[in-house]
């Protein structure tokens, strides 16, 4: 393939921005995939406390590894042009990648261990080699090398924890994820190749926020899930039927609060920066935790659904406050990102959840579930009240500044 071909493959600048078919097509199996980790945590919500802990810490493993196989493939499909060949290709390979960890996520510290790491690293090693070949001597090659070189370093705490006795085997795939996560906060650097700096990425950064939002509508899919599938697997009662509209209720005010200017300016928030890589990814990193926010108020609501006015474990406050107070501090900091402030509802907000808490191990599950309702309502009403009537605000990020002369589009580095 020669430069001009190779060249062919990053995105034009009159590339549509809005996510291809095959993309929400690869999205479809990171329904199944929340699902399977949702299942997890709701397996393990009865267990002791010290075992409840341990769960959430392997589970979040887990986690990790789908999240970041899906957040290079959205950099992937924003740096390049998804329309080409090689790009369906790397796509696709990575959806069979995720599914196949995906269907052996229940029982990956176990005998299918073996199964989700190889998943993974084909597709965290296959990925960029096809990418590296894809793009020949064209200068951006040495991006997939760093990441493929990169990958290959976490593969042998991978496959040495997969490998290893189950005791051994949470400490490895903890190691690399940290190699994994290392590497991309870094950038990928390679003696005399130095880092991949994000500010000089070249990226379609209204592309990448349509990603960012699908993957958190994902998760709000999620809960819709969990509320039918749980409402309709058991008997219909007026306690159970209050729970599930206070469910429903909360998950509607997730989806406000999150949309509620931040989350409709970062696509222009992303086109306007100086430099949308930095910018991008950071809102990638604030992704995460927002994402996990709402699949850990997903598995409350399951275990309010079931039990709405039994006795609350403390333990359930983990996810019923927990996924709640997560999502508004990682909230808070997007607005930061989006804006250069925080307002004082989603603080205010935060807070009284925390200061709650205590009082919530008392009430039964359902008055925890609605007490948490109301703090999120009261946000986002104070949300409405600050906006009514002013003019809408306009990205002012602090993070998207680069030097002079840099616009959306950025040359290879």
């Amino acid at each position: 393939m020669t430069d001009e071909r190779a060249g062919r493959l990053l995105r034009p600048e009159e590339s549509s921005p809005r996510a291809t078919f095959l993309e929400l097509f690869f999205d479809l199996v990171f329904v199944f995939a929340l699902t399977r980790v949702s299942l997890r945590l709701v397996d393990a919500a009865g267990a002791p406390f010290g075992e409840l802990l341990l769960e959430i810490v392997r589970t979040g493993a887990l986690f990790l590894a789908l999240w970041l196989l899906w957040s290079i493939t959205a950099w992937v499909t924003s740096r390049y042009e998804p329309e080409r060949v090689v790009i369906q290709f790397v796509v696709v390979g990575s959806m069979f990648g995720a599914m196949v960890m995906a269907v052996a996520l229940p029982r990956a510290f176990e005998e299918r261990a073996l199964a989700f790491v190889l998943a993974y690293l084909a597709v965290m090693i296959g990925r960029p080699l096809v990418m590296a070949w894809a793009l020949r001597h064209h200068p951006r090659r040495t991006v997939p090398l760093r990441l493929g070189a990169w990958a290959v370093a976490g593969a042998v705490p991978w496959l040495a924890g997969a490998l290893a006795p189950e005791h051994l085997r949470l400490p490895l795939w903890m190691l690399a994820l940290a190699v994994d996560g290392i590497g991309l906060g870094l950038g990928w650097p390679l003696p005399r190749l130095g880092p991949a700096r994000a500010s000089g990425w070249l990226i379609a950064g209204e592309h990448l926020a349509d990603r960012y939002q699908q993957i958190f509508l994902i998760s709000l899919g999620e809960t819709i899930l969990v509320i039918g599938l749980t409402y309709s697997g058991a008997e219909f009662t007026a306690d159970r039927a209050g729970a599930f509209t206070v469910a429903f209720v909360t998950t509607a005010l997730l989806w406000r609060i999150y949309f509620h200017r931040a989350g409709h300016l970062l696509g222009e928030a992303l086109r306007v920066a100086r430099s949308p890589g930095r910018l991008g990814a950071s809102v990638g990193g604030t992704h995460l935790p927002i994402v996990v926010g709402v699949l850990s108020t997903a598995v409350g609501y399951e275990l309010v659904i079931h039990h709405p006015y039994g006795p609350t474990d403390p333990a359930w406050l983990v996810f019923i406050v927990g996924g709640p107070a997560l999502f508004l501090a990682a909230r808070a900091r997007f607005e930061y990102e989006i804006f250069g402030r925080v307002s004082w509802s989603r603080m205010g907000g935060l807070l009284a959840l925390l200061l709650l808490t205590p009082v919530l191990a008392l009430a039964p599950p359902m008055g925890a579930l609605t007490l948490v309702a109301a703090v999120l309502a009261g946000v986002a009403v104070a949300d409405a009240r600050r906006s009514q009537g002013r003019t809408p605000e306009r990205s002012a990020s602090p993070l998207g500044h680069g030097e002079a002369g840099e616009t959306g589009f950025h040359p290879a580095p």
